[in-house]
């Protein structure tokens, strides 16, 4: 394994700003594939940090075997000022580095990483991988959403990733901002993978995606084998129309019955909303449908219209 920083900055207290890729080279003189992994874009989501230092352990003991018929590149955390106080956004600028992408920026520190990243990423890469975890307020079954507009050609590849479900959404402005569309954009295939919730590791989630990418690797010809290094179970592709969002109707404490990843019924609970000052239930939360319940939501403190689940369905919502 070679380690390489691609961006370093001094900064007035502390040590520098530094982003490093770790590349496992080809045995090949051309890679079959070049395959590029992205972590730490938001500050608190540490299972992507998780999920590549168990790849490169993996990765490691495979090197000494030369299974590596294509290139993989590693970048473990690409927001390392955010990492290091656990938020989202990047400190002091208070900026979401994932909405700087292919954009013409006021020149700031975060934008010139995005900027560099992107750069040295489309340099790199055949194929990228960006992992995400959720926000502190839901928790996310292992998944991965694709654009629409470039459904044909990810899904495909989404289906070696051992992921419970691939959701496609339709096209919003909001996506153009971010390092998946911009290297979509740039005919490079990245998949975005969203599981878990920020400020956690589960562990079995993780070993998940880790088990689901070894597979992608394997199946795009990047890592050599006869043998497979997992089985994975194919996923429930879902279609824009075939989610159903649950909301609150009242402010007050949620309070789950369920778990992500069951599979509900029309009219199932799946939680009560209560007044905890009153000690009254304002609402039984209950499935509007039958379906995969993919989103469900973990942190207590609810506002009206808050999320509370979304759900897989069968049929259009």
């Amino acid at each position: 394994m070679l380690s390489q920083c691609i961006f370093s900055v001094e900064t007035p207290v502390g040590p520098p700003v530094e982003i490093i890729r770790h590349t496992f080279a080809s045995n090949l003189p051309k890679p079959v594939k070049r395959v590029s992994l992205v972590a730490g874009l938001h500050g608190d989501e540490l299972e992507g940090l998780y999920i590549c230092h168990r790849l490169i352990e993996t990765l490691k003991n495979l090197e000494e075997q030369n299974a590596f018929k294509g290139e993989v590149h590693i970048y473990p955390a690409v927001n390392p000022q955010a990492l290091e106080t656990g938020t989202r956004l990047w400190p002091f600028f208070s900026v979401d580095i994932n909405r700087t992408f292919g954009q013409t920026n006021t020149p700031s520190l975060p934008s010139e990483i995005s900027k560099i990243l992107l750069e040295d990423l489309k340099s790199n890469s055949d194929l990228a991988v960006d992992i995400h975890s959720s926000n502190l307020h839901l928790m996310e079954l292992p998944q991965i959403r694709i654009i629409k507009d470039f459904e044909k050609k990810l899904v495909p590849l989404a289906k070696f990733c051992n992921v419970d479900l691939i959701w496609v959404h339709p096209h919003a402005e909001i996506f153009e901002s971010t390092l998946g569309y911009s290297l979509n954009q740039a005919k490079i295939p990245t998949l975005v993978i969203e599981t878990g919730i920020c400020l956690r590791i589960n562990k079995n989630y993780c070993e998940q995606i880790v088990l689901g990418i070894l597979n992608l690797l394997q199946q795009t010809g990047t890592l050599d084998g006869d043998e497979p290094l997992a089985n994975v179970t194919p996923p429930k592709v879902v279609q824009p129309g075939y989610v159903t969002m649950i909301q609150a109707k009242n402010a007050g404490l949620f309070v789950k019955q369920t778990e992500v990843g069951q599979i509900v019924t029309e009219g199932e609970k799946i939680g009560d909303l209560i007044d905890p000052v009153e000690g009254k239930v304002l609402e039984e939360i209950r499935s509007p449908c039958s379906g995969l319940l993919f989103t469900l939501r973990e942190h207590p403190l609810t506002s009206k219209g808050a999320p509370l689940a979304r759900i897989a369905t069968e049929e259009p919502a």
